[in-house]
């Protein structure tokens, strides 16, 4: 449950000398992803902060046009410095669930985007009907690395810094944020977004897309569409003062 009070977004603060930065959903954006990228190691290049972390909210393929790349360069980046941080999102799981069960488990895969991811991997999403949707399957799986399985597979849904919770989609009210279910995690939407109350940290999320970040009392929201808009967004946290930096196409 949250306690008592809670934090509220105007007094979150991130850790003492560690700078944070969430980045919403990139679906396939690869360049937006690497403008961001560049925009936050020029800060870090010219601020020096003692610390910092960039978390990345997950949704990585999909819709836009190069998943395959943003998959690539998340892979490296995580593995070269642990301080950059990759989390799930229910479009990555979508990915993993096609590529292990497309008749009963490839629906968000197959309508919502994957046909963009499929073609990142030079492979052609027929879903007309059950043979050429195995057919397609069998392309795919056959194009897509098995260190990018492994890394999608791996990822973790949610991580902690500070008056801070990032995950992918949201929390449910009511349950510790130690004790979250995995599923909502990467899926929540409705009972999260009308919950009036504060949590036990400011909840850092995307899954939802809107124009522009959204800031609540208890919550912010940095998917700005990027697969459609070309602009994508990230929250900036340094002691208890936020902004937002956005890397435009």
């Amino acid at each position: 449950m949250e306690t008592g009070g809670g934090v509220h977004y105007l007094d979150a603060a991130a850790p003492a000398g560690m700078r944070l930065y969430a980045i919403g959903d990139v679906h396939g954006r690869f360049d937006c992803l690497s403008r961001m990228h560049g925009m936050i190691a020029d800060e870090i290049a010219r601020d020096r902060p003692a610390d910092w972390r960039i978390i990345h909210l997950g949704d990585y393929v999909d819709r836009g046009p190069q998943s395959r790349e943003v998959l690539d360069v998340l892979m490296e980046a995580t593995a070269r410095d642990p301080r950059i941080i990759a989390l799930l999102g229910n479009h990555d799981e979508g990915f993993l669930d096609f590529l292990a069960d497309p008749h009963d488990k490839g629906d968000l895969f197959i309508n919502y985007g994957g046909a963009d991811t499929a073609a990142s991997y030079d492979v052609t999403l027929n879903a007309h009907n059950r043979r050429a949707i195995t057919d397609s399957h069998a392309a795919l799986v056959a194009a897509v690395p098995d260190s990018h399985v492994a890394f999608l597979r791996d990822l973790p849904r949610s991580a902690s810094f500070g008056d801070f919770f990032f995950c992918h989609a949201g929390v449910r009210p009511g349950t510790a944020l130690a004790a979250q279910n995995p599923h909502d995690l990467i899926w929540i939407r409705r009972e999260f977004h009308i919950h009036p109350g504060l949590f036990d940290k400011i909840v850092v999320h995307g899954h939802t897309p809107h124009h522009e970040p959204e800031v609540m009392a208890n919550r912010v929201n940095v998917d700005t569409m990027a697969f459609e808009t070309g602009r994508l967004t990230a929250l900036v946290v340094d002691g208890d003062q936020k902004r937002f930096i956005e890397a435009a196409a």
